[in-house]
């Protein structure tokens, strides 16, 4: 079929003026640097991280230059608990209080069961599901302590409900944020924090292509309504429309961002 044209980017409207967000895995042309470019041309004061110090650096810089005085950024290993609990003091310290946190870490990966080493399997559940339970339990303590409600939104995938070979590992860990969300939903409700997620499908960026043959990354576009991949901000406007009050009735929520048809 003939693609669907890229719409045009949508402007922002001072939907988030006033809070506070961490991102994680926010430096580059992926979702996380989307998302941290969304939430700051919707007014949001946001502190970036990444486990790449140097390209988080180059990335602060870069948005700092536009966003001047709105912008901070912590080297962080999602991995390491020491690092994800200086990430979050450090948005408490520096702003007074933590409003959004996006958890957009991820490793992929690409490796039939039969020859999956267990380092193999590990690594990616450590960082994908492992990584979002560290930054969501960090989170949840201060929204605890701070009495002022909060907002966490979850980067699953769609292949934490559809099968694709060769993605065991991440599909596991990816479904296993779905499940993750939905329970942290049930048990932050009673002080005021929503907890919802978002799976896209295929949103294309440089890292991705590097990863990604080109045979499957057609035979994927290939399987989208639109005939055309997401754009990164695309996905981003989802996780601003989570973060913000227009969902303000949504928590344990996992919202598809996807054209894929079976």
């Amino acid at each position: 079929m003939t693609g669907v044209e890229t719409p045009e980017y949508v402007p922002g409207h001072g939907l988030l003026e006033g809070r506070t967000a961490v991102i994680t895995a926010a430096a580059g042309a992926g979702i996380g640097g989307a998302t941290a470019r969304r939430f700051l041309e919707e007014g949001a004061r946001v502190l970036i991280s990444d486990a790449h110090a140097r390209r988080l650096k180059e990335h602060e810089a870069e948005l700092a230059r536009e966003f001047p005085g709105a912008v901070g950024a912590v080297a962080c290993d999602v991995t390491d608990e020491a690092q994800v609990g200086a990430l979050f003091d450090t948005a408490v310290r520096d702003h007074g209080r933590l409003d959004i946190v996006v958890n957009n870490a991820g490793l992929g990966g690409t490796s039939p069961i039969a020859d999956m080493s267990d380092d193999q399997w590990s690594r990616v559940l450590d960082v994908t599901l492992g990584g979002t339970f560290r930054c969501l339990r960090a989170a949840l303590r201060r929204f605890r302590e701070g009495g002022h409600g909060g907002v966490v939104v979850n980067n699953s995938s769609v292949l934490g409900w559809r099968a694709q070979a060769g993605q065991a590992h991440y599909a596991a860990a990816k479904a296993g944020v779905m499940a993750l969300t939905r329970c942290a939903a049930m048990e932050a409700a009673e002080y005021g924090v929503r907890v919802n997620a978002v799976a896209p499908s295929l949103a294309m960026h440089p890292h991705l292509v590097k990863v990604t043959s080109a045979d499957l990354l057609a035979e994927l576009t290939a399987r989208e309504a639109f005939g055309r991949h997401a754009e990164p901000w695309e996905v981003a406007n989802a996780i601003v429309f989570l973060a913000s009050g227009y969902s303000s009735y949504l928590t344990g929520e996992v919202v598809s961002v996807s054209g894929q048809h079976p």
